[in-house]
């Protein structure tokens, strides 16, 4: 391991108690920036063919997980610590499962400085095998500090780390999903391709700041990109994006607002699992607000084999996937905190033409997998040598705003009926001042697509003061049942749409 100039004269400089390092003596190359500059370099980059870089030394890539999460970096050298900023940057080394490293910069005043890589950043917690330094090392991504929940203290609040994937919390969460700059044939049968964040530039943030820019790099063999993100911390914590993507070759699967969580089981799929936990998610359902103005609903399912849903749609006004479910009580879980992780929510800006929200569900028996992939698919193809140029909101936090005003639904329960032979669906729909008092002006709609399914019936729930439709569905050997449910008065929604795909 190599010892850095920085360490050396951080230790020559404590015995006058002066800073224990500078941002100076990280720096290796100074060069001006701009988003013009960036977006230019995208389209340069893209008319070469495609060159990965080369990943970090080989005994980096064989720590196991237990001796890579030894090397944790020291807060006390955050970028920005000890000056009045409020916005803090700590950094992650590259090494077993991100094994080519990403290049970091910090802007200020229009110029980019590049920032070397130092082992020395990082606290060393244990014995681990001799660990080169070489040209290949480097970060493998970074995480943003601010005043989030306290005014005295810096917490994160978001982290960009491997390939194009980040993820961020609203004010009192916990981490849960991860966002995606760009999904490329994702659940294909020739493979998922997954872009890079090969660099990033951070913006320094001057006093009295609250909004905090990133931009970054992309790069893969199908295609480059050039992406801004301007970043409000808080309750929730948006962030807005904007990318220029400039295709090396024709992209006809690509996937925009691209989000990736984990859906192991609740009460629809519970008989599955020998657990004493209640459920075990980060999310539990996909939202959507479609071009037509429909609020639809989808609980997440855990099939025993792929599932890929495409929920087509003109000019979507929003879509994510959410966490509903905020009670402790229902996951049982004292450790996890699932019902403080975040939701997800995408707005995009302006028309988004032809395309569907597609949802992909893969088989998962433990909770350590992400299963669960959302995201836009435009129809038309991207050409090579073109420029797409795209944007979007995201608001991290405990759900959607904006959407029609309707019950929406708090919970699904699947299962057998007390004969132990027909199947059961109950859907719990929040109290709305548009039930009323008489439940009988309330006509359940559902339907099935194959098999058969019972009339609805709707009662009033105590537990939620909310109302429950239940229904039986008779499979009738179907393996695949497409089930939709809506509560209505007259010709008036009064419910979202619930949408669940049953599997044999």
């Amino acid at each position: 391991m190599k010892i850095s100039r920085r360490a050396l004269l951080a230790g020559m400089a404590a015995a006058t108690a002066a800073p224990a390092w500078s941002l100076e003596g990280l720096i290796t190359a100074e060069t001006p920036f701009s988003t013009d500059w960036l977006k230019e370099k995208a389209r340069s980059l893209s008319q070469q063919d495609y060159a990965a870089r080369p990943p970090v030394p080989q005994p980096w890539r064989d720590l196991s997980f237990e001796q890579f999460n030894m090397i944790q970096f020291d807060p006390q050298n955050g970028i920005w610590i000890n000056v009045d900023r409020p916005m803090r940057m700590d950094l992650f080394t590259a090494g077993l499962y991100t094994t080519r490293p990403a290049t970091i910069h910090v802007v200020e005043n229009g110029t980019a400085m590049t920032l070397g890589y130092d082992l020395s950043l990082f606290e060393i917690r244990g014995e681990l095998p001799e660990l080169p330094v070489d040209e290949t090392m480097g970060y493998s991504g970074f995480r943003l500090r601010t005043t989030l929940n306290t005014p005295d203290h810096f917490d994160e609040f978001i982290v960009f780390q491997g390939a194009s994937y980040f993820r961020a919390i609203a004010k009192g969460e916990g981490y849960g999903l991860s966002a995606r700059g760009l999904a490329l044939r994702t659940a294909h049968p020739d493979g998922e391709e997954f872009p890079d964040f090969t660099d990033f530039w951070v913006e320094a943030a001057n006093p009295g700041d609250t909004e905090f820019t990133v931009h970054a790099l992309l790069d893969s063999p199908s295609t480059t990109g050039a992406y801004t993100f301007k970043i409000v911390a808080g309750d929730p914590t948006r962030v807005h994006v904007t990318a220029s993507l400039f295709p090396r070759v024709d992209l006809t699967h690509v996937g925009l607002g691209s989000m990736t969580s984990m859906f192991l089981f609740d009460e629809t799929n519970r008989h599955r699992f020998d657990d004493y936990r209640s459920g075990v998610h980060d999310s539990d359902g996909l939202l959507m607000w479609n071009g037509d103005g429909e609020r639809i609903w989808r609980p997440l399912a855990n099939p025993r084999m792929l599932e890929i849903s495409a929920f087509v749609d003109q000019n979507p006004r929003g879509f994510g996937l959410m966490q509903r479910t905020r009670e402790q009580e229902k996951f049982g879980d004292l450790e996890a905190y699932y019902e403080n992780r975040p939701s997800l929510w995408i707005t995009p800006d302006g028309d988004w033409g032809q395309g569907a929200v597609e949802l992909v569900e893969i088989p998962s028996d433990k909770e350590i997998y992400d299963n669960t992939v959302a995201y836009w698919r435009p129809a038309a193809p991207m050409p090579a040598g073109s420029e797409q140029r795209f944007g979007y909101s995201m608001a991290w936090g405990q759900g959607a705003t904006g959407l029609p005003d309707l019950a929406h639904v708090l919970n699904t329960r699947i299962g057998k009926a007390f004969d132990q032979v027909e199947t059961l669906v109950a859907i719990d729909f929040a109290n709305h001042a548009l039930f009323g008092d008489d439940l009988s002006a309330i006509q359940p709609v559902v339907t099935a697509d194959v098999g058969q399914v019972s009339e609805g019936i709707v009662q009033r729930n105590p537990d939620t003061a909310g109302v429950r439709l239940a229904f039986y569905l008779s499979p009738q050997e179907a393996q695949r049942i497409e089930l939709r449910a809506q509560l209505i008065k007259g010709d008036t929604p009064i419910s979202e749409v619930w949408l669940y795909r049953w599997t044999a």
